[in-house]
Parts: structure tokens; sequence; C-alpha cells
């Protein structure tokens, strides 16, 4: 009897001939304006301002100047809250140079997410836009200033103050820069991005300078980026997808960052592929369909497009033909990957067919490893076999962090991190179910916990739901996701009201959350029951609820 010969395990490793960068953003940053000083680096479609390389450069190093002048530092905390603008991308390098950390602060935030923010972080100098859409932005941080004993500095961008603080990083001695380089490691943090977390409030994935620089050039490798690129960047800076994918990559190669718009529109961001003349364009899936499905579509120049990046949610079949054949992206690529792991994981190639390209999210990243394991044994499963998705290497960050909400004390001799979903041989387990097949592509099939993606933007529900619970009617809620058109996923909650209390609807609880939850977390319907289903164990069964639902919602169009 002959025997079986196992299946190979579900792990691969990324080879590359391409050593990972070693250097500080700021070093990498000056060893390409020395390549291509006068080359374009940076352009606004909005407003029309250019920047060469050189340019570039010394605006990045007059800002840093300024808020040199302002106190800012090593380790300290600088927030950033504005939509895509060039003035975030100067601060975005600006901080790097000085060894400040950088805050991404999401645009859409309220007051109550804003002020958890800002305290948790530590946040000691916020750059602010003034607003954003229907967001008066410094109204909202003059109501959370008082409770906000860190945050001694605040500076709205277009305002006297920016002017001055530009006019003071000019008079200042580039001198001071070249002795805070040497002082300056890699591995210093670099940046906080908040993400959605389990405990009802947003962790800070805190990002070195080798996490975020390496992720981003080597995303620009498998893009195949040279100096002559030219990347439209719509998806937003406060993610990864935009100061990492976008920025980092283009920077680290000499390409040239497109900003359309300050937040996206489908026919701008046309026109700035078209006037100029884009070869690449970054979007999550329902931005490619918006673009597709633009009147104006057909007016529009793109042959200049060959590659970009669809990432945020899975792509349909229909939408990356016709973004191959209609927009000429013939190169497209897909990325999969998570805020704490800076973030790309995996990432399709160039001469991937369209079926790779729509079924899976490609295979390992340079210089990464991934596996996938079995959630109960941790043990490798075998190929063909689903499993929690887990990825280590250079990437994964370096914690959560948790310092500055730990203390009352303003300085802290440094930061500490919290680092439960890495496993003490620095793993980093996703939470994301998986397979992968025997050629090492991987297939994400599904998300051991609840963590519910609209249009983009990941939300877990049990943030969403300790909000609930500050409604005077609402006794209990639970949160989940049911499907949708437009954005992949809609957010539901199931409440259970208290004795005597007003009906709800979707509109009365959308009316309580405006203001204080940003527009995506709001649930879009509501649902009144007695009770939810649960199990013998007494656990709720989300399962269950996914499945009345799109019942429910499918009787109600």
């Amino acid at each position: 009897m002959s025997a079986v010969t196992p299946r190979k395990p579900s792990y691969a490793s990324g080879t590359s001939d391409v050593p990972l960068l070693g250097e500080t953003i700021g070093d990498n940053l000056a060893r390409t304006v020395a390549a291509h000083a006068e080359r374009e680096a940076m352009v606004d479609h909005a407003s029309g301002r250019r920047w060469t390389y050189r340019e570039f450069a010394d605006d990045v190093d007059v800002v840093a100047l300024g808020l040199a002048a302002r106190g800012v530092g090593k380790g300290d905390r600088v927030g950033i809250w504005s939509p895509n603008c060039p003035e975030w991308t100067l601060v975005q390098y600006a901080t790097a140079k000085l060894g400040a950390i950088l805050v991404n602060i999401n645009p859409a935030y309220r007051t109550h997410e804003l002020t958890y923010v800002l305290n948790q972080a530590g946040i000691t100098m916020l750059v602010s836009a003034s607003g954003f859409k229907t967001s008066d932005y410094v109204a909202m941080i003059d109501e959370a200033r008082p409770d906000c004993p860190r945050l001694n500095d605040v500076l709205v961008i277009d305002t006297p103050e920016w002017q001055d603080l530009l006019a003071t990083g000019k008079q200042g001695d580039r001198v001071t820069l070249d002795t805070i380089a040497p002082t300056l490691s890699p591995d210093d943090p670099i940046n906080i991005q908040y993400t959605s977390g389990t405990t009802g409030f947003p962790k800070g994935a805190t990002l070195s300078h080798h996490n975020i620089l390496n992720n981003g050039f080597f995303v620009g490798e498998l893009c195949g980026y040279t100096e002559e690129d030219r990347i439209c960047i719509p998806v937003p800076f406060y993610h990864c997808f935009g100061m990492v994918m976008g920025n980092l990559a283009a920077t680290s190669h000499g390409a040239c960052m497109v900003i359309p718009a300050p937040g996206f529109d489908a026919k701008t961001t046309l026109a700035a592929v078209a006037t100029e003349r884009c070869t690449s364009l970054y979007g999550v899936p329902t931005m490619f369909i918006a673009e597709l499905a633009e009147p104006s579509f057909e007016e529009h120049d793109l042959a200049s497009l060959r590659t970009g990046i669809m990432a945020g949610s899975p792509c349909p079949v229909e939408i990356m033909k016709q973004v191959i054949e209609r927009m000429g992206m013939h190169e497209v690529t897909i990325c999969y990957g998570m805020t704490e792991t800076s973030p790309v994981s995996t990432q399709t190639r160039a001469d991937d067919s369209i079926e790779r390209r729509v079924s899976t999210v490609g295979r390992v990243h340079p210089h990464l490893e991934v596996k996938i394991v079995d959630a109960e044994s941790g043990l490798t499963v075998p190929r063909g076999t689903p499993g929690e998705f887990c990825t280590r290497g250079y990437s994964v960050m370096l914690g959560y962090w948790e310092g500055a909400g730990k203390t009352g004390e303003a300085c802290l001799p440094g930061p500490s991190y919290s680092t439960e979903a890495i496993d003490t041989a620095r793993w980093m387990h996703t939470g994301d179910l998986a397979v992968m097949d025997d050629d090492g592509y991987v297939q994400i099939t599904g998300r051991i916990k609840d963590m519910i993606i609209r249009g983009g933007e990941n939300i877990y529900p049990r943030e969403i739901e300790e909000f609930l619970y500050t409604h005077p009617d609402i006794v209990d809620a639970q949160v989940i996701g049911v499907p949708d058109e437009r954005y992949g996923e809609e957010l539901m909650a199931w409440v259970v009201l208290r004795d005597g209390a007003e009906p709800m609807t979707a509109e009365s609880l959308r009316e309580f959350a405006s203001g204080k939850l940003a527009h995506y977390k709001i649930p879009r319907y509501v649902h009144v029951v007695d009770e939810f289903p649960m199990t013998v164990t007494g656990k709720v069964r989300k399962v269950e609820m996914r499945e009345k639902a799109v019942e429910l919602l499918a009787v109600g169009r």
C-alpha cells in the first residue's frame, strides 16, 4: 500500500534579492532628493501647487524647523487632523526628521473620538484643518480642549499662525536638523494609527521608520515604480493606504505624489489622472466602481495608467475586468494587510491572472513570513485548509500605544506598548480566516472576530455597542454587518429597549449619534427585539442575527 503524501503546510516566506532599507525616513528622502532633485515630487490638483523634490525637501525642513521652534522634539506626539492636502504630507516628513511621533486622526471623527485620541496618545501639539465638509474642526477642538490637559499647542492650516510657523522655519538653522539626524534610529516609533478596538475604544498601532518605510518601498517595488511614475492618491492619508502605500512608496522611488482632492470625488480623480498623466491609481473597490460609473468617464484620457492598487475589501470580477480594460490598468495589484502590519502582508503580482486578482489577495510580501494556523491549537494547517492568518517580519508593529493613557503625568520616560495580538514568537495574529493554496496564494474567507468592513473602513462592533449603551433607552445592543451593494457591508444595530421607552428608528438613533460618532460608524438599520438569539452556553448568536437581518431587509425593500 502506497503512503499518502502529506500536503505542504500553509507557510510561505518572501524571498528577495532587494535588501531591506536600514535607514530613517529622513535619510531615505535625502537620498531620493540627491538623485532626483529636479523631478516633480508632489502635485496638488485642487490648488495647482507643485513641488520638485528639491522644493519638497526644502519645505519639509521649513515645517520641521517651525515645529522645533514651538518645542516639538523627539518622542513628542504631534496629531494631524485634516483631509488630504500638501500640508499633511509636509507634516508627515517633517515630524519624521525631528523624531516626533505623528498621530493620524480620522477626518470623520467627532468630539467624543477626538478627545479620546488626544488623551490616549498624549498629544502635545495638534495640526488641524479648519474643517472638512460639514465638520467644524476648530469648534470641536475648542470643545475638547478643556478635557485634554496635555494638549498645549494647536496649529490650524491656512491661517496666519500657519504662515508664522513657515516664516519661523525659514529663519531657522538647517544645522539643527543635521544635529538631530544622527540621534534617530530606524527602529524609533514614528507613527501612531488608530484602529477600532474590540475593547470599545480605538487602539493606537505604533509603527517605526523601519516598519512603514520598508512596507511603502516594497509595495512600490511590486508595482514596478521608478522615478517616471506618477501616483494618484485619492485614498486618505490618515490610513496606511495613503501615507505608506502612497506617499512613502512614491518618495522611496523618486515618483510623484498626485493629490486629486481633499476627499474622494470620482470625477475629480479621473480629471487628475488625465491632467497629470498618472501611471498609477489607488482606491478601494467602491472608489473604482464610482469612477467607472461617472457620467463623464469617457471624457477623460486615461491612457497613461499602467498600474495601481485596489485594497480594503474584495473586488468583484466584473469591476476588475473593467479596471483593466476600460481604465488600462493592466498591472493593477490587490493588497491585503492591516494597520498593525504597516500595512501590507500579501500582494498580487503584475502578471497574475484576473482570476488570481479577484479570488485571492496574492502571495507573501518580500522579507515577510505568513502562515495559516488552527485557531485552537495554534498549529500550522495543511494548504487548502482554513485557519487564522498570521504574519511575521519587519512590518509587525511595535505594539499598541498604552503609556500616555495610564498616567496623569504630562511627560513619560518612554512609551509602553500592549502586544496582546503578537505571540511570543512575534507572529501577528490578524483574526482573519484564510486559506493558502498550493502555489502560496492566500484567500481571505472570513473573520474570526466580527469586524465589519464598510467601504474600506474597518469597524469593530464592540466600539459601537459601547456607545449605544450610553443611550438612555437602550438596555442592550448588538451590532452586525449586513450586505450592501455600495459599501460591501452596512451596520445594523439590534437593540433591547427599556420598558416604556419610545419606539426607536434608524433616524432617531442617527440623530442621537450625530456629532458623537464618525458618520460611517452610525448604524444604517435598527431592529428592536425583546432578546437576542443565544447559544445554550449564553453567547449571542451573531451568525443567526445576520441570517435573520438579510431576510428582514429583503422584505423591507
